[in-house]
């Protein structure tokens, strides 16, 4: 089974088209949006129309509890405030109900691999901000998760949100389709093994 995952488009249409041109032409089974289609580019109604059109697997990042909740949900973005109150009077209602029911996860089960897909790895997924703060990446807390069970558990956990490829672990991280350093995640599931490889958005 071969599955390709990229994630935060931040309203570049143009990324979004080309990164999805390079997907189709890997003929993949199945295609995972990782969240994130607002902010920073000027295109972000387009990209939304783009994947709603799209029926690939599109999950809820940081940016969409932003565009359906408000920003009181992280209090760390508040400088973003007049920006999604602004998004949020422009949505249509059949676009805020794509984005409520966006999931905050995936999980697929092939050749007996678990593979889990996700904006960021969770802190409780049942906060009204479910993510680990990026500064987990420098604090040790996103280690501590990764070591945790519901991390191990799966053969392979992707996630995207801090614009940067790695791996650690069972975990693989893909960078912002959207932004410098743009790239895709292209996955093997085998009977073997999990391959993947980040692929260079051309």
């Amino acid at each position: 089974m071969k599955i390709a995952v990229f994630s935060d488009v931040h309203g570049n249409l143009k990324a979004l088209e080309a990164v999805l041109e390079q997907i189709k032409a890997a003929k993949p089974d199945k295609t995972v949006f990782l969240g994130d289609i607002f902010q920073r580019g000027n295109e972000e109604f387009g990209c939304l129309e783009l994947l709603r059109a799209s029926g690939i697997v599109c999950l809820k990042g940081n940016c969409e509890l932003y565009a359906q909740h408000g920003v009181d949900v992280d209090p760390d973005v508040e400088h973003l405030r007049a920006y999604y109150d602004g998004v949020r009077e422009k949505l249509t209602a059949e676009q805020m109900e794509f984005i409520r029911e966006m999931p905050l996860f995936y999980e697929i089960e092939s050749n007996g691999k678990k593979l889990h897909f996700s904006h960021f790895l969770f802190l409780d997924i049942e906060k009204p901000y479910p993510f680990l703060p990026l500064s987990s990446l420098k604090d040790g807390s996103f280690d501590k998760a990764c070591e945790g069970e519901n991390v191990t558990k799966y053969d392979l956990a992707v996630i995207g949100h801090c614009h940067q490829n790695f791996v650690k672990g069972n975990v693989v991280s893909v960078s912002a389709s959207g932004l410098e350093g743009a790239s895709w995640l292209l996955i093997e599931v085998n009977e073997d093994s999990v391959d993947f490889e980040h692929i260079s958005l051309c």
